[in-house]
This record gives structure tokens, sequence and C-alpha cells, in this order.
């Protein structure tokens, strides 16, 4: 833990030579990881991250330095190391600390540290003999993570707190063999819980059967053929097309230099009128939540586009300094190991209220993008290429049969306007966001929603 006595000294240090910031970020964190392989048990990982990091902030520029030493010679030392590259700045007298816990809005009934690791490989059991009913599926690999991680956050203008976050996973891989080719099928559910997320939250079985369906799917699926066409794309994991396309092109980590396509555009109208996106941190044991930030702000809840007209970016401290505007609770990073930025937490565009059935029946000739895979994005551009998962051809508003090797082409700002249907069942989905801050938990989702014209690489 972090003392108050120590934090105060550290944060003086910090500011000896100049700044008009300084921070501390302390993390200790544990990791547990079981992995089955064709039902042997081959991984079991405990590992524990134990370290500091020291911020300073000068002007619109940051200076950072961590380290694993976190003795007060140890934290000491590393204000010092920071301070070295701050001269002739203005001098600052950090606030006296006044400590105020976290209240933690998702509290794990069932800590990683007493979870047993045989009770996770029997879930991982179920999930692998749900996936393999059928002959085809010739490999299964079945995973659980967990951890828990404290943070204590100090900074120069009195804040001093303490977190608690706890997350859990499950992950499985099937792999479908026809004799010829191999296809493979992935699911990965996780919540902001303990191992209390099987009682409700996870079902193994489903796990396993939904990873193995999609991996038969493939298997029997037909080359997807190229061109310009419709495109309808399915809730949960469909809502990496605007995390990736969008999503990223909103944080103040491109926006603060103006190398956003949608930089010193608030107010003004980027999507279709049927379109409102939301960064929510408040949502109930969700993947993507937090109490506060990585910078001690609370979390909450960002309208990021209301109706089609941009309302809000996600700002971080050092963003909003760039931007001459105020924190929006989005700080985070991976670990003390990585200076904090702005970043994406549950991010979603709302329900809507037009019929999923309606959609796909007007539509045409198309492509149902049931489930989305991995993919690439230029913010300053918003250029995108994204991976079809899981696609079926759609004949005159009809599913014909299913496609593979289908993939996503297309720029974040035109794709958003081209938006004009979106449905009412908006549903989430796990994911790792990986950006100058390191990997975070992120949830994306959305609706099913029909993209009126949309490249489709394929064939």
């Amino acid at each position: 833990m972090l003392k108050q006595d120590i934090a105060q000294e550290v944060l003086q240090a910090a500011v000896s030579t100049g700044g008009d910031f300084a921070e501390i970020f302390l993390e200790d964190r544990t990791n547990h990881f079981v992995q089955l392989r064709s039902g042997k048990v081959d991984t079991v990982n405990s590992l524990r991250s134990h370290g500091a990091g020291v911020r300073i902030i000068t002007g619109t520029s940051a200076i950072y330095v961590y380290t694993n030493d976190t003795s007060r010679e140890g934290l000491l030392k590393c204000a010092k190391k920071a301070a070295e590259a701050v001269h002739g700045a203005s001098k600052i007298t950090p606030a006296h600390l006044a400590f105020a816990d976290t209240i933690d809005a998702h509290p794990a009934l069932i800590s990683p540290n007493a979870a047993k690791a045989a009770k996770k490989i029997e879930k991982l059991r179920q999930a692998e003999k749900a996936a393999k009913t059928d002959a085809k599926i010739v490999q299964v690999v079945a995973g659980f993570s967990d951890s828990q991680q404290n943070v204590w956050i100090a900074n120069t203008e009195g804040l001093f707190t303490h977190d608690v976050r706890t997350y859990s996973r499950m992950t499985c891989q099937a792999i479908a063999n026809n004799g010829t080719e191999n296809q493979t099928g992935y699911e990965g559910p996780g919540a902001m819980m303990g191992f209390e997320i099987f009682d409700g939250c996870i079902n193994p079985e489903n796990v396993g059967k939904s990873a193995a369906r999609i991996a038969l799917t493939n298997l029997n699926a037909k080359p997807c053929p190229a061109g310009v066409m419709p495109v309808v794309i399915d809730n949960g994991f469909g809502g990496v097309i605007f995390h990736e396309a969008c999503g990223h092109s909103l944080e103040a980590t491109s926006v603060a230099f103006g190398s956003s396509e949608f930089s010193g555009k608030l107010g003004q109208k980027i999507a279709a009128d049927c379109v409102t996106a939301i960064d929510d941190g408040t949502l109930p044991y969700e993947w993507g939540s937090t109490n506060i930030d990585d910078e001690g702000m609370p979390t909450n809840r960002l309208v990021l586009i209301e109706n089609g007209v941009l309302k809000n970016y996600m700002i971080d401290k050092l963003g909003g300094i760039r931007m001459n505007m105020p924190s929006t609770g989005s700080s985070r990073r991976e670990s003390y190991a990585f200076a904090p930025t702005s970043r994406m937490r549950n991010t979603f565009i709302a329900a809507g209220k037009d019929s999923n059935e309606e959609m796909m029946r007007t539509m045409g000739d198309g492509l149902y993008a049931k489930r989305m895979g991995g993919g690439s994005v230029n913010p300053a551009t918003g250029e995108f290429n994204f991976a079809v998962m899981e696609g079926y051809l759609i004949k005159d508003g009809k599913i014909a049969h299913p496609v593979r090797g289908a993939s996503l082409i297309g720029r974040g700002s035109e794709v958003v306007m081209k938006i004009d249907r979106v449905g009412s069942d908006m549903k989430m989905a796990q994911g790792m966001c990986g950006s100058s801050s390191g990997s975070v938990p992120t949830n994306v989702g959305q609706p099913m929603i029909r993209v009126s014209s949309l490249t489709v690489g394929g064939r």
C-alpha cells in the first residue's frame, strides 16, 4: 500500500525542480490462469505484479518514470529521476493529501485468491465436453483467467485514493476439420467479477457450444464474393466496428493533436440521425466498467454521439490540458509500467427502434456479418479493415448460405453516416483494447444495425 506521509514526500520530490502537476500510481496485482488443451491441463499460472509510476506534467508535456521498488527510498529515487527531466518550469507546492477510499460498485464475492484451480478446471471441462458433440471438432482449447488489482493514486492537487478491480474471463477455441482443412471458432465472455461469474453470468456449456458452432459453420461456408453491398452487422461483437472505426478517433490521444478525423467537430453532425453512441464506465459488473479512472477521477456515462451529433470526446488530464477541456474520467493504463491516456470503457451504439426482420428482409442482396473478428484502423483517417468471423450471404432479403474470408473495408466517418437501421436488441461483448497505454479490458456493443453501402472484401 501507499502511506500518506510517504506519498506527500514523494510528490514534493517530484516537483522540486519544477512542473505544474505530479502524480503517483502504485499497483499491487495478482493474476491466475489455467488452460485445458485436448482434455489435458497444460497451463496453471499465478503471478504477482507490484510497482509504481511517477508522472510530472509541465505545460503540455509529461515525464513518466516507473519502478518495482515501492519502498520509501525506491519511490523517492523514482520521483527524483523524473524531476531531473524538468528544468526552468514553474514550481508548485503540493496540496495536503486527504485520503478518500473509493466505493467499490462491483465487489467480488469470491476473490481470485480464494478460487481453487480445481474448480476452474472443472468449468473448463464442461465447456470442452459441450464443444465436442460433433466428430469434426478435433481440438478444444479452454482457458480461465482472473485478476485482482489494488491501486493507490495520489497527486499534487490533494487527491489520495485507493481502488480494487477484479476481473474474470473464460475463453474457448474450437477447431473443426473435415479431412482437408481446419476452421476455428472462438468465444470469450468476461465480467468485472470474481469466481461467482459462473453463478448466472457465464454458462460453460454455452461457451463451448458457441465456439464449436462457429467453427463448424465456417467449415461448410463458401468463399465470400467481393463488392460494394448493404451489410447487416449483428449485436455484441459487431460493436467492434464503432469501437475501432470511430471510438479511437474520439479519444483525446488523437483529438488533442488534431490527428483525428473528428477533431474540432463538437456540435456537428457526424453520423446518421438514428445513431447515438455512448461510453459508459458505470454499468454494474461489466467488463469495461471502472469505479475511478487511472488518474483517480470518478467514472461516468458519457454520450459521445446523440442523434448523429458529436457531443463529447473521451479526455484524460494531459489531453484536457492540450485541448483546454476538463477530464471525462477516461484515463486508463494496463499497469504501473504505462503512463495513462484517454481510453474507452463500455462503448456501444445505443438501442434503436427498428425491426431486425425488416432490415434483413428489405436489404436485397448483401452480407450478414453475424460475428466480427480482428481488424485495424488509422485514427487520423478513420480507414479500417475488419475480418468477419461468421458471415452469411443474403439473397433477396433471405439468408442464402454461410460465407468465409469476408472483410469489411471503409472509413469510420462515412460508415456512421450510412447506418440506416438500428435495432432494439443492444448487446455487448468483451475484448482487450490496445493503445499507447497498453492493453485494457473493454466492452464493445450495439444492437443489430444496417449499413446501406459498404465495401466487402472477399474472393
